[in-house]
């Protein structure tokens, strides 16, 4: 209860929420917003990325695959979801404020439809083990979250260090669907549903019971590692909510790493946080900054003049402008007074000017003070002198973040707690088609896929790979894999630059050095083959490049091995050489030129066989033109006859018409109709 006063009081210190109410307001300097500010950066720059690799540096190629595969997943898992980066960076700020940040791993399947009982609702906070899919439902896909554990919603049993801790717990506020989903309805009909996390009621956000807050449910996670079961209670109904053995099957058994701790001693696990440690100088920093808020608004221009003088004296402040004179009535009068010196006088504000200068320096001091207790450096923070030399600040800089260091290892750490959490149970509890699929397996080079299903059995176990719903054994267990998280300081790209050349030019002179000592060992060289490929790997793989061509790397290194261990062929005889180069030149040169002849026989058969071929083709050509020929003389003359006939029939009508005609007129027009119709019809 203490600890958590006191955290509480640091928080509203870091928020500039504890100003009295009912006193004057006062100037602070709020050290403690700008500390927190400065170390959270310092320690957390970047997302710290997962690096699996073989725990030993043998030639391992299963191994080295389900290394690279697990790393795959995990950089798929903190990509993909929010939760990792989140919940890291508010662990981090939790140490620097009060001394402890923590958080838990869970799993959380997620089937096509949602409806059954025992199914995690998206973003309950409870852990849960379940991974066989309900009656006529299909898993969707999985996921490993990291829940952030708020201070006051986390505990464990008193121990002096976290290696004596047996039992930890951990608050999970729940609204009725999700208690639903999680325990049944009839549990969730009996809890009452109004809790409500500790901050909003510091906040003040819960009181008066507005529409905005959210009516939830307190349930209890605790895991009993002595025991080996994890329940889940209520305070608010009698019986056990649900009892698990090992739900995930942990190495350490608890869902969460050794918290993320500020200062701590031999004999307690309660943190003293860094504030803590130099509040009395922050105390001092807020009466120096409410001192020099004072003394500023204290350098005013003030006096006094006679009130018997001029009124222009009194309008000198006020309306006089640069260059501006103003007019005395009696200067007489005026210049037996002595004038302005004899009837004005100002406040004198150099003492002022000193104090503030004093309490400056104080200021300045007791920062320096802070500065020293929590590990700060000048360089750090960029107050480097200019006058030093790169080479004094590069010293300075080391001594003064060795402490700054530690911390920034103490966040690895914590990383790397979280990342192997996160591996065990993508191990344990993911279907082996989801591991394969967000490690894009299908990706891999094709050597290593023909080792893939070895590689998922170290990982996953033989079992699994026929059984889903086998238990699975835990990679950390096999001893030939190690997760852990690369480095958290930010990148210097120079410096990413000058290690890519370093190793290019390390392994360059290496290979130019080992092949002329293997040129000049003469019968001895395959004896060193061995000694210096193991030597060039050692060097290669201290770079992280090295990871990448790790296994490239095998394969020729056992290559040189196995041609090392074949007998050196012996020098032929130069006379012997000269005649078999002689017999080989000859050989050649007949079968050059019988090559030469068949081509050209195959050339003549052709031009004959092409000659043929044209030869035909011009008599079929002539032949067809015969034949059209001989077709157009028969349309000729057949046309010819049907003209012949026309023109007879033609001329056989025009002579009748012109006999009537002739007969007609001869007989005067006498004939009858009876005639002409007759003669008509003779013609006709």
């Amino acid at each position: 209860k203490k600890y958590e006063t006191r955290v509480e009081r640091i928080i509203k210190r870091y928020r500039d929420e504890d100003r009295p109410a009912n006193k004057t307001q006062m100037a602070r300097f709020n050290i403690l917003w700008s500390n927190v500010q400065t170390l959270v950066p310092a320690t957390f720059s970047r997302l710290p990325q997962p690096d699996v690799s073989r725990r030993f540096r043998d030639n391992d190629p299963v191994g080295r695959v389900a290394a690279l595969i697990l790393e795959r997943a995990l950089d798929f898992e903190i990509q993909h979801y929010e939760d990792y980066r989140a919940t890291l960076k508010q662990c981090v700020h939790d140490r620097f404020l009060g001394g402890r940040g923590t958080l838990w791993a869970r799993y959380e399947p997620h089937f096509k439809q949602a409806e059954a009982r025992g199914l995690p609702e998206d973003g309950a906070q409870i852990t849960e083990d379940t991974d066989e899919a309900p009656l006529n439902e299909a898993l969707d896909y999985e996921c490993a979250p990291l829940d952030y554990v708020h201070a006051k919603d986390f505990g464990h049993d008193v121990a002096r260090t976290w290696e004596e801790v047996t039992c930890v717990w951990r608050k999970v506020y729940m609204g009725e669907d999700a208690v639903t989903e999680r325990f049944g309805a009839e549990i969730a009909k009996k809890l009452p549903y109004d809790a409500t996390p500790e901050e909003l009621k510091r906040t003040g956000a819960y009181k008066g019971g507005g529409e905005g807050v959210k009516k939830q449910a307190c349930v209890y996670e605790l895991w009993d590692k002595s025991r080996g079961y994890a329940c889940w209670f209520s305070k608010s109904h009698p019986d056990m909510l649900d009892e698990r053995e090992d739900p995930l099957g942990l190495q350490e058994f608890f869902p969460c790493p050794r918290p993320l701790y500020s200062t701590l001693t031999n004999d307690s696990l309660i943190p003293v946080p860094d504030f803590s440690l130099y509040q009395d100088q922050a105390k001092e920093l807020d009466l120096l900054a409410d001192r020099i808020d004072g003394l500023t608004h204290m350098l005013q221009l003030k006096g006094v003049y006679d009130s018997s003088a001029d009124a222009s004296l009194a309008r000198l402040f006020t309306e006089g402008e640069n260059g501006t004179l103003l007019p005395v009535k009696n200067w007489s009068q005026f210049a037996e007074k002595g004038g302005l010196k004899g009837q004005v006088d100002v406040y004198d504000l150099t003492p002022l000017v000193q104090a503030l200068k004093i309490a400056q320096e104080a200021m300045a001091q007791v920062k320096e003070q802070v500065y020293e207790i929590t590990g700060i450096s000048d360089i750090i923070r960029g107050q480097t002198v200019a006058s030093e030399t790169a080479t004094a600040q590069q010293i300075k800089g080391q001594y003064a973040s060795l402490r700054l260091r530690d911390m920034q290892n103490e966040v690895a750490q914590f990383a790397t707690d979280a990342l192997r959490l996160k591996g065990q149970i993508i191990c344990a509890k993911f279907a082996p088609q989801t591991i394969a699929a967000i490690s894009a397996v299908e990706q891999l080079s094709p050597e290593d896929q023909q080792i893939i299903p070895q590689a998922m059995a170290l990982l996953i176990g033989q079992e699994r790979m026929m059984n889903p719903e086998a238990e699975s054994p835990n990679p950390l267990r096999s001893f030939r894999i190690d997760i852990a998280a690369d480095t958290l300081v930010q990148l210097d790209e120079q410096r990413e630059k000058q290690d890519r050349m370093e190793f290019l030019t390390a392994n360059g002179t290496f290979m130019e050095k080992a092949t002329q000592m293997l040129a000049q060992a003469g019968a001895s060289a395959p004896i060193l083959v061995g000694p210096v490929m193991e030597l060039w790997k050692y060097g290669i793989t201290a770079f992280k490049v090295g990871k990448n061509i790790e296994g490239t790397l095998d394969q020729a290194a056992e290559q040189l091995k196995q041609m090392a261990k074949q007998p050196p062929q012996q020098k032929p005889d130069p006379e012997m050489a000269k005649v078999e180069a002689q017999k080989q030149a000859d050989a050649a040169k007949l079968q050059h030129e019988q090559a030469v002849a068949a081509q050209e026989g195959q050339l003549r058969q052709q031009e004959i066989a092409a000659e043929s071929q044209a030869r035909e083709r011009e008599i079929r050509m002539e032949a067809m033109l015969e034949q059209q020929r001989n077709a157009l003389e028969d349309q000729r003359a057949s046309h010819q006859a049907m003209m012949d006939q026309a023109f007879q029939r033609f001329e056989a009508i025009l002579k009748a018409q012109t006999a009537i005609e002739v007969a007609e007129i001869s007989a005067g027009a006498k004939l009858d109709a009876a005639q002409a119709s007759a003669a008509r019809q003779g013609v006709q």
